[in-house]
């Protein structure tokens, strides 16, 4: 039984030397100097002052995707030692000594630098030959723009790789199939696929659409497995069952995880609870939970409460009132929603209307008939008993007599349930009259209210997400912004970082060889695909059905990946700029050095074609690589540039200018 001691433990690996060169090179160009420069950079004054809340546990919100990016760069922060104490109020602003500037943008960098191997992998995985796949590694390696985004503390790279991530295996999954599926590896690519596609979407809603295409490749996949007469119904169950695991559920688990860490994390009060529900502001430590702890639950006749709009748009609104009266009195429009009636608090000024002060008390939210008015939980309509109008936020402002607060109208004729015309308690003790303390004891001690205990994750899940869904971002122009045809053409740029002494600056510039052709190719993958369906439709196949496969493939992925990342923004109202080109701008990438291939194997006919365009091939890569280094003072900001050498990267800008003298 113990043969094998007799025996030295041999353990044998192929190491694909391409890929460790690719690696070293590419820690090289996103880690070099990362430090540099000490200083704010455009949005890391954005991020920061997240990170700074992580540090400090204190509740945020953030509309602009869920949290896992925003947790992996706090852990950097967390590893560097950073307490979370830096103003984050300007771009250029120096960073104090106790900010780990390497640390926190090690993360991003990381994953911009194993994106330049992935690149070499995923086209190595569809099947086309080694100078392809060194040739997509190369143009991910030098792409200015890509360099620029991975070196700071932003999360684009951090997107781009787990969108990577997700292709390369699944990928590898679809090799594997052929070989041993089932096996351990098998199990291995699908899981870490469907982990892969849900942190993408962990990082930035945007991944959701490579999550999808992902999905959709595999359902094709899945639908070709169950015309395979091969395999036995057991089997095939099996497949199905296996994937539905992975790129479902095991996504949404992931999902969820990321919000459960994080509203572990931050369990403290802070600026945005406002935007919350009393419920959720309740059961975070501090701010209204102060005030709410340990107050009666039950709300009775008597009780001194104050009530909350649930809908808190455009700002959060409690009833109250002022002395001063409406500029007419009653039963009149409302002075901002002539729709609706006016809603006034009134003191009795020789005025009888008993019928006007009748409010009936609807429980919104009642699970049965017995549950009677609760501090918090309960979410109340007050519908008046004379008119049926309805208690409503309107959300408009009033003038200048109104003290420019919120309007609060009788909603005559309700379309229906409206967070508008939903209110809660907040605040709530009994009276301290003789006559209320006779009234509570009335109520046999009422029950003392602990919100963190009575709200389960998944409510505060469901509030948060659907709040960060639904709040208004800030849409005004920007100096940087841009639209999503001037991203393909390269016609704007941002300027990230000026040094405030000398002519040294960080610029988001793309590599226009790059850009061009990575576009040109897209171009020409779309014409070769028509065409050739065109005459597969007729009978005629021009390639081997193993090419063809593999063609559409690669099609699928890389162009398609680039259409999913880059047209839904034509559709996105919101405040646009050059980095959220970079994810699709990467698959278009990856699916140049498939075309030239293709190009190279299938349209060159003779040896001196084939010659002569590799030579150009070459040639061209190294203008891509001559514009990489003429950019570079751009890209790493560490050259202080004369003059001279600024109006010599404008390129552009001289060539628009010379078109228009002579126009």
């Amino acid at each position: 039984m113990l043969g094998f001691l007799q025996r030295p433990v041999v353990v044998t690996a192929d190491i694909n030397l391409n890929v460790v060169a690719l690696t070293a090179v590419g820690l090289l160009s996103r880690l070099w100097r990362l430090s540099y420069p000490r200083a704010v950079v455009f949005d890391e004054v954005y991020y920061g002052q997240y990170i700074s809340f992580y540090m400090k546990r204190i509740f945020f919100l953030d509309g602009s995707g869920p949290p896992l990016g925003h947790m992996l760069l706090a852990l950097g922060g967390y590893l560097g030692g950073f307490d979370g104490n830096f103003l984050w109020n300007r771009i250029g602003a120096e960073y104090s000594s106790n900010v780990p500037v390497w640390s926190l943008r090690l993360l991003p960098a990381l994953a911009g630098a194993l994106s330049v191997p992935m690149a070499y992998q995923i086209v190595w995985e569809l099947r086309f030959s080694h100078c392809a796949a060194m040739g997509a590694a190369l143009l991910v390696l030098i792409e200015n723009a890509l360099i620029t985004q991975a070196r700071l503390m932003l999360l684009e790279s951090v997107l781009i790789f787990f969108n990577l991530l997700a292709v390369l295996s699944y990928l590898k999954l679809c090799n594997s199939q052929k070989h041993g599926p089932f096996s351990l590896s098998w199990w291995f690519w699908l899981t870490l696929t469907g982990v892969a596609c849900s942190c993408a979407v962990g990082i930035k809603y945007m991944g959701v659409f490579t999550y999808l295409l992902v999905l959709g490749v595999a359902a094709v996949h899945a639908w070709h497995l169950i015309g395979d007469r091969t395999l036995s119904n057991v089997c095939v169950l099996c497949h199905l069952l296996a994937r539905a695991v992975a790129l479902l559920v095991i996504p949404v688990i992931m999902y969820l995880l990321f919000f459960y860490v994080h509203l572990v994390l931050l369990c403290r009060s802070g600026p945005h609870d406002q935007i919350m529900s009393s419920a959720f502001q309740a059961s975070l430590e501090g701010g209204l939970a102060r005030i709410t702890q340990g107050q009666p639950l039950e709300v009775a006749y008597g009780s001194q409460v104050t009530l909350r709009n649930v809908f808190g748009k455009p700002v959060p609104c409690w009833l109250h009132s002022h002395q001063n009266t409406y500029p007419m009195m009653h039963d009149v429009a409302a002075p901002l929603s002539p729709h609706s009636q006016e809603v006034s608090c009134y003191i009795d000024y020789n005025i009888s209307m008993p019928a006007q002060n009748l409010w009936r008390l609807d429980i919104v939210n009642r699970e049965s008939s017995t549950e009677v008015w609760k501090t918090i939980l309960s979410e109340v309509r007050f519908v008046h008993v004379n008119t049926s109008a309805i208690l409503k936020l309107s959300g408009a402002h009033l003038p200048d007599w109104g003290f420019r607060q919120l309007e609060v109208v009788g909603e005559k004729l309700s379309p229906g349930y409206h967070e508008s015309m939903v209110w809660n308690v907040e605040e709530h003790r009994y009276g301290r009259s003789q006559e209320q303390k006779e009234r509570e004891l009335e109520l046999h001690s009422p029950t003392q209210m602990d919100l963190s205990r009575n709200l389960s994750f998944m409510a505060r899940f469901s509030e948060l997400q659907w709040r960060m869904l639904t709040v208004r971002s800030d849409d005004s122009e920007h100096k940087y912004s841009s639209t999503p045809l001037d991203w393909v053409t390269l016609d704007t740029n941002i300027a990230y970082w000026l040094h405030p002494t000398t002519s040294a600056q960080i610029h988001l510039l793309g590599n226009i060889v790059i850009w061009v052709s990575a576009s040109l190719a897209t171009v020409v993958y779309a014409l070769l695909l028509c065409w050739y369906l065109l005459r597969r439709r007729r009978s005629i196949c021009d390639l081997p059905e193993d090419s063809w496969l593999r063609w559409v493939l690669a099609g699928a992925l890389c162009a398609g990946g680039w259409a999913v990342n880059y047209l839904p923004f034509f559709l996105m109202e919101k405040t646009l700029f050059l980095y959220h080109y970079l994810p699709a701008l990467t698959f278009q990438i990856l699916l140049l050095p498939v075309v030239l291939q293709h190009i190279s194997d299938h349209l060159c006919r003779s040896q001196l074609q084939r010659s002569l365009f590799s030579a150009l091939v070459v040639a061209w890569y190294s203008c891509a690589c001559h514009v990489f280094n003429t950019l570079r003072p751009l890209t790493y900001g560490d050259k202080s540039l004369s003059p001279g050498e600024l109006r010599a990267l404008r390129w552009k800008e001289s060539w628009d200018i010379l078109i228009r003298k002579h126009q």
